[in-house]
């Protein structure tokens, strides 16, 4: 890879987003509608997608750009203690499931951030919040895997590179950070 391709692959799977405006519209409502009526996000992924939910969480409950109050958002991949002893007792696929099934309350919103959705504990995660009536939102690449067709509203970036995928992920979660830093300022 040289770094125009790489730069063009990036600037085009941004440009790309454009063709689900509608499905990003989507997922803004659900986002500001659960912030606005007392829930809080269940935010959680796998290794870069890990960071990008903590990203993300960090952004709502500390502050992104102008002052505002403090939001409610937890990201489940970050507490390597609870992580590893779901991991441990009931195996790695359900660190997350067992978390939504503890931690979620009625009005909350799950979101699940995936390059692939091809992970187990994606799948188990988004199955779980589905048995529990929970609505949420899959932040998905490279043709949604498994987890397509799982969440109340799907984020697909088109394209099957993951870095790309992963790129608009972080556009998308700074997006939604603006958008409600107007809606609680």
């Amino acid at each position: 890879m040289t770094f125009e391709k790489t730069l063009s692959d990036s600037v085009g799977a941004l440009e790309s987003l454009a063709g689900i405006r509608p499905a990003i519209d989507a997922a803004a409502d659900l986002i500001v509608g659960t912030l606005r009526d007392g829930g809080r996000l269940l935010v959680f992924g796998n290794g870069g997608s890990a960071a990008e939910a903590a990203h993300f969480a960090t952004e709502l409950v500390g502050r992104f750009n102008g002052k505002r109050r403090s939001l409610p958002a937890v990201a489940l991949s970050s507490d390597g203690s609870l992580v590893t002893c779901i991991g441990n007792d009931y195996g790695f696929d359900q660190v997350f499931a067992r978390q939504i099934s503890g931690l979620a309350g009625k009005g909350d919103l799950v979101v699940a951030i995936t390059s692939s959705g091809n992970s187990a504990n994606i799948v188990a995660a988004l199955e779980e919040s589905n048995r529990l009536g929970l609505r949420s939102i899959a932040f998905l690449g490279r043709g949604g895997g498994k987890a397509r067709g799982l969440a109340t509203c799907e984020l697909l970036v088109p394209g099957n590179r993951g870095a790309s995928a992963q790129e608009c992920h972080l556009f998308l979660i700074h997006y939604f950070c603006e958008l409600v830093d107007a809606k609680f300022s």
